[in-house]
């Protein structure tokens, strides 16, 4: 039996967008792994961005690393994956309905090149019989990260589809989506007046004063980001998947276009799906995509799909980190080492300390119902 990790934190120095909690999350991870679950630390795998000298959480880097660490688990091994950074999530494109929470909800690289909900369905399903891989991610619109994976607690799937018939309602929703995803809400801006930042400041109930910044990226502050990295200037909401595709080739998202001729939900012509890299085979016109189902995974999200996750920063000490990423210590902290406690009761206790310290933001689990009820990590 083997006990493996990787654990990204990336705090985005020197952008509009800093954190400064994430990197701070996942150290306080490997020290947990090491201490309380016995992983031995050359089997726990390190991305930050904040580290010149060490190898960047790239889109790259982490989808190779992901790979290995779910290629060299065997049965009855034990992988974690940890991320802390910014969340975004994008609207469907060309007419592309979603999957059951209506976005592709991705976690945000270094450098912009965005992963997201279908390859985690894809490389968890991946993950051997008998190997388990338990997901945690501190990131905004974390909720229904693994494409298709059930939720077991939470919010973020049960979204009404529009009616088969209903051609209006349809585009309604889309344009509900763009409006939603574009982050058309009050919020504080930065000096320079173009990227949402998400700044407030609050008081806990032991009377330390808190910044709080939300690690959620609208699509224009991903886009203008995106421009910043690759010199593209011509990103189009509409467009981003193609534009990563082409800045970052093979290196990006693996996706399937299929033909915009093919017939769906009764409209020709709006069908242009994207799908994850999967073994695909249909039986005629309209039929669904099959694939293999992720169930050897757990995710531990640190809010819905439509929510914010906070970065907390500690005005009076210099304290960094993540809302959820802390309430998890927490918990582990105050629960006696040897003691097991399970995936629910950890979201269920973290969800009472977040509403307890002022934080909107709602944790979730997805996983097979043979896992909600199993240890936390181990």
């Amino acid at each position: 039996m083997a006990k493996k990790a990787l654990l990204i934190g990336i705090n985005y120095p020197g952008t509009a967008v800093e954190l400064r909690g994430c990197v701070n999350d996942v150290r306080r991870m490997e020290r947990c792994l090491i201490d309380r679950y016995e992983f031995s630390k050359k089997d726990i795998t390190l991305l930050i961005d904040t580290d010149k000298s060490g190898v960047k959480p790239t889109g790259k880097n982490i989808r190779d690393a992901l790979k290995k660490l779910i290629d060299d688990g065997e049965s009855g091994d034990f992988l974690v994956f940890h991320y802390s950074g910014h969340g975004t999530r994008l609207p469907p494109e060309d007419g592309i309905l979603g999957d059951a929470t209506g976005f592709d909800e991705c976690i945000t690289p270094c450098d912009m090149n965005l992963i997201m909900d279908h390859e985690f369905r894809d490389m968890v399903a991946e993950v051997k019989e008998g190997c388990l891989l338990t997901i945690i991610s501190d990131s905004c619109h974390s909720g229904g990260l693994i494409e298709d994976v059930k939720e077991q607690i939470g919010e973020s799937v049960n979204i009404p589809k529009p009616e088969k018939s209903g051609f209006a309602n349809f585009l309604v929703r889309i344009v509900k989506n763009l409006l939603a995803t574009c982050g058309m809400s009050t919020s504080q801006r930065d000096r320079g007046g173009s990227q949402e930042t998400f700044t407030r400041q609050i008081e806990l109930e032991d009377g330390e004063t808190v910044d709080m910044k939300a690690r959620y990226l609208p699509v224009d502050s991903y886009i203008t980001l995106l421009e910043e990295q690759t010199g593209q200037t011509d990103i189009r909401h509409g467009k981003i998947r193609q534009t990563l595709v082409k800045v970052f080739g093979q290196d990006s998202s693996p996706v399937v276009m299929l033909s915009n001729s093919t017939k769906r939900n009764g409209h020709r012509g709006l069908l242009s799906m994207i799908i994850g890299k999967r073994e695909v085979s249909t039986s005629g016109a309209g039929s669904e995509p099959q694939s293999k189902l992720p169930n050897n995974g757990i995710l531990l999200s640190g809010c819905q799909t439509d929510q914010r996750s906070e970065d907390v920063y500690v005005t009076k000490t210099g304290k960094a980190y993540g809302a959820f990423s802390d309430a998890i210590q927490t918990i582990l902290s105050e629960t006696r080492k040897g003691k097991k406690i399970t995936n629910k009761q950890m979201v269920l206790k973290a969800r009472e300390i977040l509403k307890k310290q002022k934080f909107s933001q709602r944790p979730g689990l997805y996983c097979h119902d043979r896992y909600v009820n199993k240890p936390f990590i181990c």
